[in-house]
């Protein structure tokens, strides 16, 4: 599977770099998503991977604080990419070559990295300025933040778990909100189109984003929406691992099937590059 995740979104970002055709802004915002997932399963899933097969499974201060950052920093950087494709790609799926030049497109991409990072940086630097005393066992196969505020003791401690949640929460309902009034406006073209094919062909641009914002959301909100209850620390490691697993690995999926743009330039590259003389 991390293996399939990996090759997955390099064999989208490889097809997007060599086709042309495909150098619109829709797909340059694929091409960044696409390595915004495989830097967020190389900073968590190898490590999972070791201590899965090791007997010593331990992780050190610097390398569990690295671990949250990245892992808050592509996950924020995935929301903010969703939500950009949702208004300018996705919105506008007969102008955006008008409406956005290449450079447009790099700036929005780097607004979101830079977004990513800002979130990821004060989220962690809020996490590890607490004064952690007791059990030093975190019950998860990652440093993931609610895990490691349980170990967390002083006057502070609920405090700033309430502000790290609400954080996370704000951000993410935020971008969730504003993709979902993009999708009010697309629904109101499309229904202004007047014939059934050109409705159908409008609304098949929407499909594979609609289907990993409701897949990246989903397992998101599980997480940090779940309310309290009897639940055991092993489900809340399973829906966390699902987030982290499935959703890069649906990914390329998703994409590759419900795109047939997308998946006619994968087997025109797959025939270049390894069948040379039929071409």
């Amino acid at each position: 599977m991390y293996l399939f995740t990996l090759l997955g979104n390099l064999l989208i970002m490889a097809t997007i770099w060599r086709e042309h055709s495909l150098h619109t802004p829709m797909y340059l915002f694929l091409c960044a998503l696409s390595i915004s997932e495989i830097l967020f399963t190389v900073a968590v899933t190898p490590r999972m991977l070791v201590d899965m097969l090791s007997t010593h499974r331990s992780i050190s201060f610097v390398a569990c604080a690295s671990q949250m950052f990245f892992s808050f920093t592509f996950g924020f950087t995935h929301s903010f990419l969703l939500m950009i494709m949702g208004y300018v790609a996705i919105c506008h799926p007969l102008r955006y070559n008008v409406l956005m030049s290449t450079r447009d497109c790099a700036r929005l991409v780097s607004w979101s990295w830079a977004g990513g990072s800002v979130m990821g940086m004060m989220l962690t630097l809020i996490v590890f300025h607490l004064t952690f005393c007791g059990s030093n066992k975190i019950h998860h196969f990652l440093c993931h933040v609610l895990s490691l505020l349980k170990l967390a003791c002083g006057k502070e401690t609920s405090s700033v778990t309430m502000g790290v949640i609400l954080v996370c929460v704000t951000a993410l309902m935020g971008c969730l909100f504003l993709i979902i009034l993009s999708y009010v406006f697309i629904m109101a073209s499309i229904l202004r189109i007047p014939s059934a094919e050109g409705r159908h062909k409008t609304f098949s641009k929407c499909v594979s984003h609609l289907t990993i914002v409701i897949v990246h959301y989903g397992f998101a909100s599980m997480i940090y929406l779940k309310p309290k209850g009897p639940c055991s620390m092993d489900s809340n490691t399973l829906m966390a691992t699902t987030y982290t697993v499935f959703t890069p690995f649906l990914s390329p999926i998703i994409f590759s099937l419900r795109n047939k743009e997308l998946k006619n330039a994968m087997k025109r590259t797959f025939h270049r590059t390894f069948c040379p003389s039929s071409s």
